[in-house]
């Protein structure tokens, strides 16, 4: 009897649990292209989240409590997971006991102190830097332009998982109420060409990836078959298409928000076919996609002339805070605006998002996940730094040009002074120097809490492809080289995101160019073979360029042939109008500055 009253009790709390969740299911915002197994596994995701919030903060603030023995643990697992490996001998990592013997007996580092190991690794060679094989060698690019290949372990991802993703997830749900519905993200993200190494190992861009995101892509209003899309003009268009479908649209997603002010540029441009396509339950004819995709995706859609008729009025009132106006549900833009991307960042909020927040999530290299945001709402971008991701170094700024500079460790930091940033990986990457420098804004605990303030070298950075400075001028030099004739004076470039109505303009980003060339005799111009061969030769110095020109996401670059003394006006110019001072004045060659774009728009022949 007594156990019959105790399953009794049993079961009414399992009935009562059971439709205290079928009426929280119910009263969730939802997609109405939600399945109910898609919109329930969402469901479960979400509440999993939120039941392990306490353990996730909790977890963090004891990690950031103790940073000593935390980081010293890191470094030590580091060491004890490479002792073995051909790296780990040659620096006898299994007699290295302290953080102090490490700094002492490890040089700092820079990519091309592991060139051969990695070009190992990529024959195929195993326990060359770590005990287990990197599952990808991810495409980066140095302060030199070239190509670098940095391996990535599986435990990578778990640490990205663990310290990144879910905390960020748990930050995100806490601070924006509304992404708790059952809405379907617009993520824009596409499918890197399948390339190996002689070795077998796949190479590719290391940022997040359909491939890498399978378990997620039920929750993005793009279906499955547009990731078949290789070229992102098209893959873009689809995206836009199956994202415009869903008004209940909960969050606009990418790993850098330049890709999402790019797809506000394009939408601004191709509307109209979007629009008719919808109307219509069909992708677009004209575009480069093949059949059986194209059948595939055209199977999922249906004439909705409702849907149409809304999206048209709409953009027919102009695209001042178009996001809100066609996604009234939307909850905020989630993509990294910090450093580099800014310029976008800012240009898409005075724009397109109006009134619709930014959360910038994490601060990440191709070498591994650095730290996370827990402040969504803040400006400028701050990021802890994790103290369980990476053992980490820091050079004082002013020592940074020193070859073996002397470190100091995550407790050693003091609150507003920049450091060069220098890490130890889970991949086999040692007091290595990688080129961010970060300022301490805060302590989170007793861990830094930083922003990032610039990559050591300038470069061009439209779409996440980071062209140095350098690099670029190593491509102009062998193009000049090529065109017998002209005679380089000057030269400087921009991205064209900072020219003023480029968004209105429709088109990619792409660099804009400035040239003062001395020609022998004639008129001062270049043909258009010319002008591509000095786009061919940057495509030949920085893979991600290239990459990225050919996918299309990077249109080919604007060269403006400038008068001459047209650098000498500038720097007037600039030192008129700036802090600069006469003592150390250098011709900026990326500018950054859209009144000095404008300037030297004005310079051209």
């Amino acid at each position: 009897m007594i156990m019959f009253l105790i399953f009794k009790g049993l079961l009414a709390v399992f009935l009562i649990l059971v439709l205290i969740i079928i009426y929280d299911f119910n009263n969730r915002l939802k997609s109405k292209h939600h399945t109910f197994r898609t919109a329930f596994k969402q469901y479960l995701v979400i509440r999993i989240f939120r039941l392990f919030h306490g353990y996730i903060r909790k977890h963090l603030d004891k990690a950031t409590t103790d940073i000593r023995s935390v980081q010293e643990k890191v470094l030590m697992d580091r060491l004890e997971e490479s002792a073995e490996t051909a790296y780990g001998q040659v620096f006898d990592f299994k007699n290295i006991g302290t953080r102090e013997e490490y700094r002492h007996v490890h040089p700092l580092t820079r990519y091309n102190h592991y060139k051969s190991y990695v070009d190992s690794i990529a024959a195929g060679e195993k326990m060359i830097l770590t005990k287990t094989q990197p599952h990808i060698l991810a495409v980066s690019s140095g302060t030199s332009g070239k190509s670098s290949l940095i391996p990535m372990v599986k435990k990578q991802s778990i640490v990205f998982l663990t310290g990144g993703i879910m905390q960020t997830m748990d930050t995100m749900l806490e601070a924006f109420p509304g992404t708790r519905n059952l809405q379907k993200s617009l993520k824009f993200f596409y499918t890197p060409k399948e390339k190996k190494s002689d070795g077998g190992i796949p190479i590719g861009p290391g940022s997040s990836s359909p491939k890498s995101n399978k378990s997620m892509l039920d929750f993005y209003s793009t279906p499955v078959p547009a990731y078949d899309i290789l070229t992102e003009r098209e893959g873009l268009y689809v995206h836009l298409l199956f994202g415009l479908k869903d008004r209940q649209l909960g969050y606009l997603e990418s790993n850098f928000v330049s890709m999402v002010h790019t797809a506000f540029v394009e939408l601004e441009k191709k509307w109209p076919s979007l629009v008719q396509d919808i109307e219509l339950g069909r992708v677009n004819p004209d575009l480069n996609i093949p059949d059986e995709v194209r059948s595939k995706l055209n199977a999922l859609l249906t004439p909705d002339p409702t849907r149409a008729a809304e999206l048209k009025a709409e953009f027919q009132k102009g695209f001042s805070g178009i996001a809100l106006r066609i996604w009234p549900h939307l909850n905020l833009v989630l993509a990294v605006d910090s450093g580099s991307f800014d310029i976008y960042g800012t240009q898409m909020r005075n724009r397109y998002t109006k009134g619709l927040a930014t959360y910038s999530p994490l601060y990440a290299a191709t070498e591994g996940f650095i730290g996370v945001n827990l402040w969504p709402m803040e400006e400028p971008r701050k990021y802890l730094l994790h103290p369980k991701t990476m053992f980490f170094e820091f050079i004082p700024v002013e020592d940074s040009y020193d070859d073996q500079p002397d470190t100091l460790f995550l407790d050693e930091l003091e609150l507003g002074e920049m450091y060069e940033l220098v890490i130890t990986t889970s991949s086999g990457f040692f007091r290595y120097r990688f080129g961010d420098v970060i300022k301490v804004v805060d302590f989170y605990n007793a861990c830094p809490v930083v922003e990032f303030m610039y990559r050591q070298g300038q470069l061009l950075n439209c779409r996440g492809e980071r062209t140095p400075e350098n690099a670029f001028y190593r491509a102009l030099l062998t193009t000049i080289q090529g065109w017998d004739g002209p005679t380089l004076i000057d030269y400087c470039c921009a991205e064209s995101v900072l020219l003023e109505g480029n968004s209105q303009k429709g088109q990619y980003p792409r660099y804009l160019i400035f040239l003062e060339l001395e020609f022998d005799s004639g008129k001062p111009q270049l043909s258009e073979a010319q002008e591509r061969q000095l786009d061919d030769n940057i495509c030949q110095e920085v893979e991600m360029y290239g990459y990225s020109r050919v996918q299309g996401s990077i249109g080919a670059p604007d060269i403006h042939l400038v008068k001459p003394d047209a650098f000498q006006a500038l720097r007037t110019f600039l030192l008129e109008n700036t802090q600069a001072s006469v003592n150390q004045f250098k011709v900026p060659r990326v500018l950054r500055l859209p009144m000095a774009v404008e300037f030297m728009m004005k310079q051209a022949i």
